[in-house]
């Protein structure tokens, strides 16, 4: 009894196995190089969804590289017209100037010697005038002759000529001549800030000696600082004044300005690239000349077919979407993309096959991990 209840027992179980051995599990996924079915849980797991193909209007941009600039005339150079000892500054670069404002002192001999010649000056020319108004009560009266009153012409002239000349040589050096008096001479004098800006060089150390034509200090009046964007000579004809620009800068790329193309310079360079100026509608306010930054300058504006970000996949260097071809099936089609705005893409080549087809519209590139995981096995 006990040899008979084994032998049932093995044949039951070389049953079994001969069983399970018969049997052939339903695939949970069947693929090719460019389709894949998925089951409905994979589909739930994956977040995937379908929509279609859209059409809306969407603008068309080209993302072009630039740095911040500054035009000539808003780049002030400073020094001091008479050379001499800078005595005194606390200039230094980043530093915000407002104008009038005292930036350096400049001390020496020919700043005394000048304000000297200009109160000499100053005395014999009144002296002079009175000289000329007496000879020429003289001169009506026929007193004297025509040649004495012809040389005191002369010597009140030449002095007043003078006069003004070392007025403005003052001036040059930021002295006030009308209120130079004999007793407020001084060796120093003060050199102030042009503009409202900021320092961008100082090129100078307290105690240095400065020919006139060295310069002491550069600064920047931000006024007018604005975008210099390189565009490509194929773009260049795409580009035209009163574009709108978003612009962000390499340290800060998620925050994007506002601005407007304002000058083209159509001159192209050996790179083949020409400058177009943008102005910030809202001046950031970090912006310093040579800043490097990004743009897309929006050239137009049409009615072009679309798909959310989450339907597009790059593969290999190449772009694609997912159609939905069965229950659980899709279809791996390439397509090529054009301008993005608010999450949409537009879609240029491929897109005819898409039109009246369900797409997936989120999640795409778990579909395709699904297609290529699976293919490589």
């Amino acid at each position: 009894m006990r040899y008979q209840l084994m032998a049932l027992i093995t044949i039951f179980f070389l049953d079994s196995c001969k069983g399970d051995e018969t049997k052939e599990p339903l695939p949970e996924e069947t693929r090719s190089e460019d389709r894949v079915s998925l089951t409905d849980k994979q589909i739930e797991n994956g977040r995937i969804t379908l929509g279609e193909i859209s059409t809306r209007k969407i603008r068309t941009t080209i993302t072009v590289n630039g740095v911040v600039d500054v035009p000539p005339q808003n780049m002030i150079s400073v020094s001091f017209p008479m050379g001499g000892y800078l005595r005194y500054t606390k200039l230094m670069p980043g530093m915000h100037v407002s104008k009038g404002e005292v930036i350096a002192e400049m001390e020496d001999q020919a700043v005394v010697q000048l304000q000297q010649d200009y109160l000499i000056t100053q005395a014999k020319l009144a002296y002079l005038e009175k000289e000329y108004e007496r000879q020429k009560e003289l001169n009506k009266d026929k007193v004297n002759s025509d040649k004495t009153f012809q040389l005191t012409t002369a010597d009140y002239a030449s002095q007043r000529i003078m006069l003004n000349g070392y007025a403005e040589k003052l001036r040059l050096i930021g002295v006030a001549p009308d209120r130079l008096t004999p007793a407020n001479i001084s060796r120093r004098v003060s050199v102030r800030s042009p503009i409202n800006g900021f320092v961008s060089k100082v090129n100078v150390n307290t105690g240095k000696y400065l020919q006139p034509s060295d310069v002491l200090f550069e600064l920047i009046n931000p006024d007018d600082i604005h975008a210099a964007l390189s565009i490509f000579q194929k773009d260049l004809s795409k580009v035209s004044v009163g574009q709108k620009v978003r612009i962000s800068f390499v340290d800060e790329p998620e925050k994007e300005y506002d601005g407007e193309v304002i000058l083209l310079n159509r001159n192209v360079d050996e790179d083949r690239l020409a400058i177009a100026h943008c102005h910030f509608l809202t001046q950031p306010k970090q912006l310093l000349p040579g800043m490097f930054l990004n743009a897309s300058i929006s050239v137009n504006e049409a009615d072009v077919p679309v798909v959310p970000e989450g339907a597009l996949v790059r593969f290999n260097n190449r772009e694609y979407v997912f159609t939905a071809s069965g229950k659980g099936a899709f279809h791996m089609r390439e397509v090529s993309s054009g301008a993005r705005e608010d999450g949409m893409i537009e879609i240029r080549n491929g897109r005819d096959s898409l039109y009246g087809k369900k797409i997936v519209i989120a999640n795409a590139y778990s579909v395709l991990g699904a297609l290529k995981n699976t293919a490589e096995e």
